[in-house]
């Protein structure tokens, strides 16, 4: 008998025992997965299982976004600029499928709607915590905000160390600094726990980046990756408002907020404000 011979059955019972140790469905734990959908309505409500899982599959897309943020922040803390971009990039694709996941809640009428709400009680997605570190980790930061979480110590406890922490952007100006860069010792030395505020000077010194880009390129092209982000971070807000107008039009939300008028406010936020000012000087 060949060597390759008296291999085969071992080699054949090796395979045997992993095909029996893990399935598809036991990798997945699609028995959890798929139990997690529990209606709340009475009587049942056709409509209640597209409520739920359109934003229990939000929850799983904002874990991958918060674990990528998390890793471009500290590729950047390492100078690793290449990989930090490899991430921002799939960060983009991220958002659009979550942007474009909108279109299927905006198949719910205000009517349907109407008939799942009452069971919704106080619950609410401005108490996601994922999203809110979605925003603490792209600059929005806001120690109010910490007081929707009082009663998930857990959550409140990782928002509270994010809160301290430098920001996604707060990161890439400290390493244009270290790359030698003019980046004011205000937009580098300041409270972390603050919403960042724009510095005219830095909005100068990326102006000398977008006046030569082929002599910044790796920089240029990461403003331009930010840039890209901010902007499916809004059209996702915008989203928002559109279907919760079409759905309960100028209602209170469930969580207490006000609704489309709290939503409009939020499109005035910007993450990365001198990446928009320098636009105005380009070419002049």
């Amino acid at each position: 008998m060949s060597d390759a011979t008296s291999q085969r059955p071992l080699e054949e019972g090796i395979e045997r025992d992993f095909s029996t140790q893990m399935s598809y469905g036991d990798y997945l734990m699609l028995d959890r997965l798929l139990s997690a959908q529990r209606p709340q309505s009475r009587p049942p409500q056709h409509d209640e299982l597209l409520f739920i899982i359109q934003h229990q599959t939000s929850e799983l897309w904002l874990k991958l976004l918060v674990h990528e943020l998390r890793s471009a922040r500290a590729l950047l803390a390492t100078d690793d600029l290449a990989p930090a971009l490899k991430r921002m990039a799939r960060i983009k694709h991220i958002q659009h499928t979550l942007a474009d996941q909108w279109s299927v809640l905006a198949t719910l009428t205000p009517s349907e709607y109407a008939l799942i709400r009452p069971f919704l009680a106080t619950s609410s997605g401005f108490q996601s915590a994922q999203y809110r570190e979605v925003e603490f980790l792209l600059g929005n930061k806001s120690a109010d905000m910490l007081k929707v979480f009082a009663h998930d110590p857990a959550a409140q406890g990782e928002l509270t160390t994010l809160l301290h922490e430098p920001s996604l952007y707060d990161e890439f100006l400290a390493y244009l600094s270290r790359q030698g860069y003019a980046v004011p010792a205000a937009s580098l030395d300041r409270d972390w726990s603050e919403p960042y505020r724009s510095n005219p000077d830095l909005v100068a010194m990326f102006a000398g980046v977008y006046a030569a880009p082929e002599s910044h390129w790796g920089v240029y092209e990461t403003c331009e990756e930010l840039v890209d982000i901010e902007d499916n971070f809004q059209q996702w807000r915008f989203r928002h408002l559109q279907v919760v107008q079409r759905t309960i039009g100028h209602k209170t939300g469930t969580g207490g907020s006000s609704g489309v008028d709290f939503l409009r406010r939020a499109l005035d936020l910007t993450f990365f404000p001198e990446l928009y000012e320098v636009r105005t000087l380009i070419g002049e």
